[in-house]
């Protein structure tokens, strides 16, 4: 989307003598802004403020709904699957182009744990931190109304397996949450929950520093959040978590944010790819080999210019993506008209977590910031880096009048399955209302 963003202002000229046409396709008609999925869980932010409207946005691109199944590139064509066809259980169409870009960022990395598949909840997208959102304060719903201790200790027990960005960031926001909820419930105390964070490594947050990643570990301590560290998740049958030290939690909610890797369809791509499964690029965002293919993001493997080390690559993270899909578009429009093209070259400037509330933990340009001015980083970069300034206005003052009224506890769990109560009014079991 910052590609094609940045393309149809550089081209402008272009796309109006019809010299240029620029196709994005995508299942879904908008860019989740995945930085701000935590405070969607939370509620600090309405779930429409944290995706961007394609075809809104890019008013001078055709926005195709749909995917691309595989990728020849020496016929440059894509055979691409529209939401009518999957809808009606049709093949593809072919979709041939003269440049392409291929950014579909990546996918969580799960691995063979027993039960993950049944009882796992992600958190890559919008429906997931909705979804997440409901289904917590379900628990608390379960935990207040039930008298079997084993169904209200399991309902208060809560594991968030990764202690990256997303898991440590949404265990913090839907934590402190929670912790708000509870005073609603006669019968449920903050002490009641049992918030667990399993790392297999030594540390958290190792983007924020050695020093910043301790802090925040003493943070979610001090709030009694149970950390393991270098322990993994053997098991979750049975709604059960197995730990590999030999602990087990019987819990309604598992949390997977242990990782990401390149999305699938770079391996039907036929184009050079890393031991990792990323594209390999060259430092001007075009695949290696590849005249005319382009990529950028998550799935792209870009050498870091500015690292010491040499043959060191781009960190897979939105502070690189966001920057590579300005230069890819200039380096598309440089290509267009015969200019020369410019290397990627950007210096890590640091990074922001979020640990709640008015908390958080920071490290940029050197210097390190916790709590209320470290959260408070953390809003105002990610702020800067939305797209539009409709999209920033509307987070602000939802920001503002958050801050004047209480907290939403309410569960919309019904939104996840729109249709059942009809569907039980309508079936062929129904009651008789005169009964």
């Amino acid at each position: 989307m910052y590609t094609a963003l940045r393309l149809q202002q550089k081209c402008r000229a272009e796309l109006r003598g019809g010299a240029v046409q620029i196709t994005v396709i995508e299942p879904e008609p908008y860019m989740t802004y995945q930085p701000f999925l935590p405070e969607a869980a939370a509620g600090s932010i309405s779930p429409r403020h944290v995706v961007v409207p394609l075809r809104r946005v890019l008013p001078h691109c055709e926005v195709v709904a749909g995917e691309v199944t595989r990728l020849d590139h020496e016929k440059r064509t894509a055979g691409v699957r529209t939401l009518a066809m999957a809808d009606s259980g049709l093949g593809e169409l072919e979709r041939g182009y003269d440049e392409v870009v291929l950014a579909p960022g990546s996918v969580s990395r799960t691995l063979p744990v027993p039960g993950l598949a049944e009882f796992g909840i992600g958190f890559k997208t919008v429906e997931e931190a909705i979804g997440l959102r409901n289904h917590v304060l379900e628990q608390l719903d379960i935990a207040s109304s039930t008298r079997d201790p084993e169904v209200r200790d399991a309902a208060l027990t809560f594991v968030f397996v990764g202690g990256g960005y997303a898991g440590v960031e949404a265990l913090a926001e839907l934590e402190d949450m929670a912790r708000y909820a509870v005073r609603y419930y006669h019968n449920i105390r903050p002490e009641d929950m049992k918030w667990l964070l399993v790392e297999a490594s030594g540390r958290i947050l190792p983007e924020v520093g050695e020093e910043m990643g301790a802090y925040a570990l003493r943070e979610l301590r001090d709030r009694n959040i149970d950390v393991r560290l270098e322990t993994r998740l053997e098991s979750c049958e049975g709604r059960t978590a197995v730990l590999s030290d030999g602990s087990r939690f019987p819990a309604r909610t598992l949390v997977w944010t242990a990782g990401v890797k390149p999305s699938p369809l770079l391996a039907a791509t036929g184009l050079p790819l890393t031991s990792r499964g990323r594209l390999r690029c060259a430092a001007t965002l075009q695949v290696e080999g590849a005249p005319h293919a382009w990529s950028a993001g998550d799935a792209a493997a870009v050498p870091d210019l500015t690292a010491e080390e040499p043959g060191a690559e781009c960190a897979p993270n939105a502070q690189h993506a966001v920057r590579q899909s300005r230069v890819l578009a200039e380096n598309l429009a440089a290509q267009l008209r015969g200019d020369r093209l410019t290397d990627y070259r950007h210096r890590h400037v640091g990074s922001v977590a979020s640990l709640g509330l008015h908390k958080g933990v920071a490290h940029v340009y050197g210097r390190k910031l916790k709590g209320y001015p470290a959260w408070l980083m953390h809003r105002g970069y990610h702020l800067s880096r939305v797209p539009t300034f409709n999209r920033k206005a509307r987070i602000l003052a939802e920001w503002a009048l958050a801050g004047l009224f209480k907290r939403e506890i309410v569960s919309l769990g019904s939104l996840e399955n729109p249709r059942a109560e009809f569907r039980l009014a309508a079936g062929p079991d129904r009651h008789d209302e005169t009964t």
